[in-house]
């Protein structure tokens, strides 16, 4: 989802950082193997993620939706030395896929997959994050979010994506519309929860970013 004019948008495309070569493979391979390809980060929101990544300097990232592996190789860039990243996604038909890019991009072995339901998975990781992506089923982000607070490190972030949901955000409700329900809840959790500070920056089809106090 674009909601700058085209010729802006490509402006700031163009004077960002470029997206690596392995990305350019592995969203290539993704459109020509892969059902609804369209949920890749895609390269500009990759290198955001990536230059979050690298500020914080995380020990320990969560994400939530692997998909094929994208976004996960774009926070690994910036893991601490000795850093892990775990990724849970409901597919298992990917896992090879995935792991076949992760060990190409030489994070490989600070990358655990976790295949399953991910309200199950994440009480089973006895870890502390400093950086949590939430970018799975909607109805659910709620839910992650009250798994993964108390899991959150003070100063923490948890990055949200799609908040926007093709802007659908602002538009009149369809009480059918699980999603964009679910969506709307979440904005309003994250802005009125007490524990986090947030932000929603207008990147493709937003992206929150949530800091815990």
């Amino acid at each position: 989802m674009y909601f700058l004019p085209e010729k802006l948008d490509q402006y700031i495309v163009t004077h960002s950082e470029q997206e690596p070569e392995l990305l350019q493979q592995l969203t290539r391979e993704t459109y020509q193997k892969v059902l609804q390809p369209i949920m890749l980060s895609g390269p500009y929101q990759g290198r955001v993620l990536s230059m979050i990544s690298k500020l914080i300097k995380p020990k320990a990232i969560l994400e939530l939706g692997t998909f094929t592996g994208y976004s996960t190789i774009c926070l690994a860039e910036g893991l601490a030395e000795n850093g892990q990243l775990y990724t849970i996604d409901v597919n298992e038909e990917l896992v090879d896929f995935q792991r076949r890019y992760f060990d190409k991009s030489g994070f490989g072995h600070q990358i655990i997959q976790h295949t399953g339901n991910a309200l199950d998975i994440i009480p089973t990781i006895n870890e502390t994050f400093d950086l949590v992506f939430i970018d799975a089923d909607k109805p659910n982000y709620s839910n992650y979010f009250h798994l993964v607070i108390d899991k959150l490190k003070s100063g923490g972030i948890i990055l949200s994506d799609n908040v926007l949901w093709h802007g659908k955000v602002i538009e009149p409700l369809d009480e059918k519309d699980k999603s964009t329900k679910a969506v709307l809840e979440y904005n309003t959790l994250l802005k009125n929860d007490n524990r986090v500070e947030t932000v929603v920056l207008p990147i493709r089809d937003g992206l929150t970013i949530s800091r815990k106090k």
